[in-house]
């Protein structure tokens, strides 16, 4: 890994280590939400939601479409749903670290 791809890697868990982002984007593992959705979701102003989007648009963990009147965020493809749900898989199994 070169200096320049640690640091664009080191920057999209920057972005999902803020609670409410990666809050965010867990909500969209289950498909396409509008912001009022993800607002309800997460619990938190609509206005700071809005910027957490834009964030995360801009890191490419999730993209926006237009369907009719709503804007539709969701995951931009497969890698971020596999990367999040391994690591929540890995952090919410059972520690069955073995001591030796």
């Amino acid at each position: 890994m070169t200096p320049d791809e640690g640091a664009l890697l080191a920057d999209v868990f920057r972005l999902l280590g803020e609670p409410n982002r990666l809050r965010l984007v867990v909500a969209c593992l289950d498909g396409p939400r509008t912001v009022g959705e993800l607002t309800q979701k997460v619990g938190v102003s609509q206005s700071l939601v809005s910027q957490h989007l834009r964030l995360l648009r801009a890191g490419r963990l999730l993209k926006q479409s237009r369907q009719g009147r709503n804007v539709l965020y969701e995951l931009p493809d497969c890698h971020i749903r596999t990367m999040l749900t391994n690591m929540m898989d890995h952090v919410l199994e059972p520690d069955s670290v073995d001591e030796e």
